[in-house]
C-alpha cells in the first residue's frame, strides 16, 4: 500500500490530473464570476454615472477568459511539462492577457461613444467613421504591445510605419484632406445635419450628413449635392439655422413720389401685422415694421420687415405679404409706378417724332 502512494506517476496520469483540475478551475471559477457580474450588474445600475455600466458590460467575456486562462496556468502546475513548456505558456498567457485587456477598453470605449452619440447628432451621423477610427487606434496599440512582449523589437516596424505613412500621406493628400475637414465640420459644428444651408457656389438646401470625405446637401428641388468636406472649409457658407432657425424676412417695395408717406407706412404695416398673424411658418408674436431708404428713379423704395420661424418659411410669408398688399394697396389708392425716366432737352432743339 505504502509504496502505491510513493510510486512514480506516468505522464498519462499527469496530464489527467492536469486535466481535472482544470475544470475543476473553471466551473468554480465561472460560478464566482457570475456572482460577481451580478453584483457588479446591481451596483452599477443604481450609480447615475454610465461609465461603470459600460465598464461591468464590457468586463463579462475578458473576465470568462480570465477564468479559463488562469486555469491553464493552475493546470499546468500538475502537468509533465518541463521548465520551458511552462515558461512557454507562461509568456502566451501573457500575451492572451493583454489582448483581453485590450478588449475590455475596446468595449469600454465604444459604449462610451454611444453615450455621446445620443446627446450629440453630428457624431451619431458619422457613427461608423469614429467606431472604425477608435477601434483602430485600440487595437493597434495593442498590437504593438503584443509583439514587444514576445520580443519583438517594434522600432524597426515603427520606421518602416513612419516612411510608409509618409508615403500614403503624399499619395493621398486629397482624400486625407477631406477626411480631416470632415474633423473639423464634426468638432466646430458650423454646420448640422437638418441645417438649411447655402454654398458660396449659390446651392443651397438641407444638410443631410457629414462623412469621411463628403457632406450631402439636398436642395429644395429634392436634387442631392454631394460637396467635398475641404471645400466647405476653405469656402464661405451661409448657415441660416445658426445662431437659431428664426429668421428676418425683407421685403422690398416702392411707391410713387406723390404718395402720403405716413399713410402708405400705416397701410403696409397693418398688412404685414396680418400675415404675421394668419401665414403658416411666421412668428407670431414679432412686430414688423418698415423703413425708407431711397429716392429711386420712378419711386420711393423701402424695406418691409417681418420675420419668419426657419429660412424655408420666408417663402410662404413673401408670397402671402406680396398679394395682400397688392390688394390692399389697389383699395388704398396707394400708385407701385412703373419704371420711368424724364429726360430734359437743352439747345432748343427737340427730338423728333417717336
Amino acid at each position: 500500500m505504502d509504496g502505491l502512494f510513493h510510486r512514480q506517476w506516468t505522464e498519462t496520469e499527469h496530464w489527467f490530473l492536469a486535466g481535472a483540475v482544470l475544470v475543476a478551475w473553471v466551473l468554480l471559477g465561472l460560478f464566482l464570476a457570475r456572482i460577481l457580474l451580478h453584483r457588479l450588474t446591481r451596483w452599477a445600475s443604481r450609480s447615475a454615472n454610465k461609465t461603470d455600466d459600460h465598464l461591468v458590460a464590457a468586463l463579462a467575456l475578458p473576465l470568462r477568459v480570465l477564468v479559463l486562462l488562469s486555469g491553464a496556468l493552475v493546470a499546468a502546475h500538475f502537468s509533465p511539462l518541463d521548465a520551458d513548456g511552462r515558461a512557454d505558456l507562461s509568456q502566451w498567457l501573457k500575451v492572451a492577457l493583454l489582448l483581453l485587456g485590450v478588449f475590455l477598453i475596446d468595449g469600454l470605449l465604444q459604449g462610451l461613444l454611444k453615450d455621446l452619440e445620443k446627446k450629440q447628432a453630428e457624431i451619431r451621423h458619422s457613427h461608423v467613421m469614429f467606431s472604425a477610427l477608435l477601434h483602430l487606434a485600440v487595437w493597434g496599440i495593442g498590437l504593438l504591445m503584443v509583439l514587444e512582449a514576445l520580443g519583438i523589437s517594434i522600432t524597426p516596424l515603427l520606421a518602416s510605419l513612419g516612411v510608409g505613412s509618409l508615403a500614403v500621406a503624399l499619395a493621398l493628400q486629397p482624400v486625407l484632406a477631406n477626411l480631416f475637414s470632415g474633423f473639423y465640420l464634426l468638432m466646430d459644428k458650423p454646420l448640422r445635419p437638418g441645417d438649411f444651408i447655402r454654398l458660396e457656389t449659390g446651392e443651397e438646401g438641407h444638410v443631410e450628413s457629414v462623412g469621411w470625405r463628403t457632406t450631402r446637401v439636398r436642395m429644395l428641388s429634392n436634387i442631392l449635392v454631394v460637396v467635398p468636406n475641404a471645400k466647405l472649409t476653405e469656402n464661405r457658407l451661409h448657415n441660416y439655422d445658426l445662431p437659431d432657425q428664426e429668421c428676418a424676412v425683407l421685403v422690398e417695395v416702392g411707391v410713387a413720389y406723390d404718395s402720403d408717406l405716413k399713410r402708405v407706412e400705416k397701410v403696409t404695416t397693418e398688412v404685414a401685422r396680418e400675415a404675421q398673424k394668419t401665414v403658416e411658418g411666421a412668428v407670431a408674436g414679432f412686430d414688423p415694421f418698415i423703413r425708407y431708404h431711397t429716392f429711386a428713379d420712378s419711386s420711393i423704395n423701402f424695406t418691409v420687415i417681418l420675420r419668419s420661424k426657419t429660412f424655408v418659411d420666408n417663402y410662404l410669408l413673401k408670397h402671402e405679404f406680396i398679394k395682400a398688399l397688392h390688394e390692399r394697396f389697389r383699395k388704398e389708392k396707394i400708385t407701385i409706378p412703373f419704371p420711368q425716366r424724364t429726360i430734359e432737352w437743352r439747345g432748343g432743339v427737340g427730338p423728333g417724332p417717336i
